[in-house]
């Protein structure tokens, strides 16, 4: 299983915010690359990257600072927030990241994400975010009624790499990771799922190790606060993620 570590982007610096609330966010670090150096000195070989200001911008507003991380360090990137269309998720990908998320745009444009998995296969992920188990987009100010689970169905066989499955109730406030909603999507479709939201201690990785254990196709998970304030210690969290399931 996967670890990755996640750096959210508000004005030009890493934040994390409580339940996706742009006025409720607490910086980290003022410098993102600095930051992907970091994550990389501790052994990650994966980085989650979101562009918060992107996400309810629709378009990419902290792109110097994506751009900065990737000259900083040779670790993968996934880039998500504000990649609305097919020609920016090119320019994503012309320019170094490894793989990009379609969370709005796979609610809204369904047939372009099934067209950019098709032309760029294994480089596209979905992101589906919900809230009390529905969708949430534009960067989680808009909720409806749409389950999870068949968003996620709509997209089976289309060749997304993964989903990554946040719980908005629990993103940034070290609630827990959802378990049992992440484990039940990733035993609904065979697409793997990261799970993303509430990690809190490396007991909420070895919950997901189990689930993998069982059966459950999760492919990895992101964790964010817990790594900034020192909840989770990088080589646990490594040791747990990499054992044999």
């Amino acid at each position: 299983m996967k670890i990755y570590p996640a750096i959210d982007l508000k004005d030009g610096a890493c934040v994390r915010l409580r339940k996706g609330e742009m006025d409720d966010a607490t910086v980290f670090n003022d410098d993102p690359a600095a930051q992907a150096r970091s994550f990389a000195a501790a052994g990650f070989d994966r980085l989650h990257v979101v562009d918060l200001n992107g996400a309810f911008a629709g378009r990419p507003v902290n792109a110097g600072a994506v751009e900065a991380i990737l000259a900083a360090t040779k670790v993968p990137v996934q880039l998500g927030g504000g990649i609305r269309d097919l020609d920016t998720a090119a320019a994503w990908l012309d320019r170094g990241i490894d793989r990009v998320v379609l969370g709005t745009m796979a609610v809204k444009r369904p047939d372009l994400v099934r067209q950019a998995c098709a032309r760029w296969p294994g480089r596209i992920a979905l992101g589906i975010d919900a809230r009390g188990g529905k969708v949430a987009v534009e960067g989680w100010a808009q909720t409806g009624e749409l389950p999870a689970e068949e968003l996620a169905r709509r997209f089976e066989g289309a060749g997304a790499a993964a989903i990554i499955f946040t719980d908005i109730d629990r993103d940034g406030i070290l609630a827990g990771v959802n378990v049992a909603a992440t484990a039940a999507l990733a035993r609904a479709v065979s697409i793997p799922v990261i799970a993303s939201g509430g990690v809190a201690g490396v007991e909420d990785i070895a919950a997901l190790k189990a689930e993998v254990a069982a059966g459950a196709n999760i492919d990895g998970v992101i964790v964010g606060r817990a790594l900034y304030d020192g909840r989770v210690d990088p080589a646990a969290a490594l040791d747990i993620a990499g054992r044999a399931a």
